[in-house]
């Protein structure tokens, strides 16, 4: 449904297109989000697909991208995180994200990242799996810490075997795929029958594995889920800003929670908000066989059709009446209310801290937006500046801009800022960024200075600008703030909610530029020396720093070592030794 100016107000999807387009224009809904988008409406259009599930998706995927004003849109992109065991020959635990390849073996998705990390803890701790990167692995000659803490068998020694390592690999994945009662009931009839063969050792090692799995192990009784696979969703409605929570339960062991604040229209029902949530989150994630809800769908039989459709299999949508189910539904709706009052309670504070900021800066309203520079360098080496911008709900991170410095003196951070400056503001003249209220820089006068300098280079004279000084004790809390309008340093009192705002920008933005500083000094440091050698591409220097594990132990190597490595010929090893020699 498109208004004025072929603005797209709404994207929705019908089984039968005439009755449901009728109810917007047959009579009165009583609903004032609907009778003002029926206002707007110029024109309506209609695409057909073969089946629900191609609607499902398509109104998913046009809402995501093209964000009509009046449907319910979940901004929360991120992928959910697994454990994941690598290919190798002892393979390695660790925390992963994105799309699974190869033939690497993947646990969850889990809610959290915390979940994850703490699921690595245990496996850890249960049965000392190496977490470690494959080239240190390659490289150790006798066993590191986590061996001396227990936390790994130092498979990289030889001080366990192929075979048990397997065995202790297969113990975890058991137990991450929920059958931990028969893992532990295995581990019992092994650990008996190891003592009756006096190794007692053996039996003392298997004893605390078991205990330790009790401690871990949760009832299922209490996630309601048995062994099977299941996720909660629940709302706790707001009349501008609802909150969605959903609870992953996996072979009967919740694994965590993530919530969800959609921007929606004013008294978006709760039903509306659970089908916009279902048909947009499982876009891309996979649905569980079934998915308990606080608010059934108004067309719930069409949503399940096409989650059916989509994942191969059926999948059920329910609301809980009695038991277990209805307990952990009883339990989500709690998280998700105490998530909600949270949340309004930073965006009641946002709003303090914005009318404040407003008033301390002589501004004629409140900042809607607001970005900060920051400069960060070793020495002068791969300085990288970082743009970081906030709004009104906080940081806006996909506004979010790294500039990799070049052409000017080491070290010269008031050249590194007018660069930055004038880079960023180049496209807000050209209009393909949005004009900032406020620009804070992380500095003192002369890095104000060379801001102002580039803005005027730009003619952007409009805008204020704000240095943020550590002040003579560079203690937080005696921040001055300097800019070009005032005379004199402005000093907010230490508890001013103003001050705790630009300081949350100043430190974030601070962040941004020391990690991406960090990234390029670090891929500089690794592989600058091997892109000048000759013959050497990608993949020979990825199988070099593979092999040898970094670097450091790369110039070490005689020809012959080099000469080793697969791909590199003996021409190109000497050429390689005779570069670092």
């Amino acid at each position: 449904m498109y208004g004025r100016g072929d603005e797209l107000l709404y994207v929705g999807k019908a089984r039968n297109l005439r009755k449901r387009v009728s109810t917007y224009f047959l009579r009165a809904s009583g609903n004032p989000r609907i009778e003002s988008m029926v206002s707007q409406i110029q024109r309506v259009e209609v695409t057909l697909t073969r089946t629900e599930d191609e609607a499902l998706l398509l109104e998913a995927a046009l809402i995501k991208d093209q964000r009509p004003r009046y449907n319910i849109l979940y901004r929360d992109d991120k992928s959910y995180p697994y454990v994941r065991f690598t290919s190798h020959r002892y393979p390695r635990i660790t925390y992963y994200r994105g799309a699974k390849v190869g033939s690497d073996r993947y646990f969850g998705p889990f809610a959290s990242a915390s979940s994850v990390r703490a699921s690595l803890q245990t496996l850890q701790k249960l049965f000392r799996l190496r977490p470690c990167r494959d080239s240190f692995f390659a490289h150790r000659q006798r066993p590191c810490l986590q061996y001396q803490i227990k936390r790994c068998s130092a498979p990289c020694v030889g001080a366990i075997s192929e075979s048990d390592y397997a065995r202790d690999l297969e113990h975890a994945a058991r137990l991450l795929e929920g059958r931990g009662d028969d893992l532990a009931r295995e581990l019992t009839l092994e650990m008996e029958q190891a003592a009756e063969r006096l190794e007692f050792e053996h039996a003392a090692r298997l004893r605390d594995q078991i205990a330790a799995l009790k401690r871990v192990r949760q009832d299922p009784a209490m996630t309601g889920g048995g062994q099977q696979d299941l996720d909660v969703v629940a709302v706790a409605p707001h009349a501008s800003s609802s909150c969605v929570t959903v609870v992953s339960v996996r072979g009967g062991v919740n694994l965590g929670h993530r919530s969800h604040f959609p921007k929606h229209p004013v008294s978006a029902a709760p039903e509306e908000l659970i089908e916009s949530f279902i048909s947009q989150h499982y876009l891309l994630q996979m649905p569980p066989s079934e998915i308990l809800v606080s608010h059934l769908p108004q067309d719930a039989g069409m949503t399940e059709a096409a989650l059916t459709q989509h994942a191969g299999r059926r999948i059920h949508l329910s609301h809980p009446q009695r038991g277990a189910k209805l307990r952990l539904l009883e339990m989500t709706l709690g998280t998700a209310a105490q998530a909600l009052s949270t949340h309004l309670v930073e965006v009641s504070s946002m709003d303090e801290r914005l009318l404040e900021l407003q008033g301390a800066l002589e501004l004629e309203r409140p900042p809607e937006r607001m970005e900060c520079f920051d400069i960060s360098h070793t020495r002068g080496e791969r300085a990288v500046a970082s743009c970081v911008v906030f709004n009104a709900e906080g940081p806006l991170k996909s506004a979010y801009r790294k500039f990799n410095i070049e052409g000017i003196t080491p070290g010269d951070d008031y050249a590194a800022i007018r660069q930055a400056v004038s880079r960023r503001f180049a496209k807000v003249k050209a209009g393909q960024s949005a004009m900032p209220d406020v620009l804070f820089i992380d500095g003192g006068q002369g890095q104000l200075n060379a801001a102002l300098e580039a803005l005027d280079e730009l003619e952007l004279t409009e805008l204020r600008v704000v240095a943020i000084a550590k002040g003579p004790t560079r203690r937080p809390g005696l921040e001055e703030l300097i800019m070009p309008e005032f005379e004199q340093p402005l000093r907010l009192p230490a508890d001013s909610p103003a001050l705790h705002l630009i300081q949350r920008i100043r430190d974030e933005a601070h962040r941004f530029a020391i990690t991406g500083h960090r990234g390029r000094r670090d891929k500089a440091r690794t592989s600058s020396d091997l892109e000048s050698i000759e013959g050497l591409g990608p993949a020979r220097r990825r199988a070099l720093l593979q092999a040898f594990g970094g670097l450091a132990q790369l110039k070490r190597a005689s020809v012959d070592q080099l000469a080793a490595v697969d791909g590199i010929s003996r021409t190109l090893a000497q050429r390689i030794y005779a570069h670092f020699h």
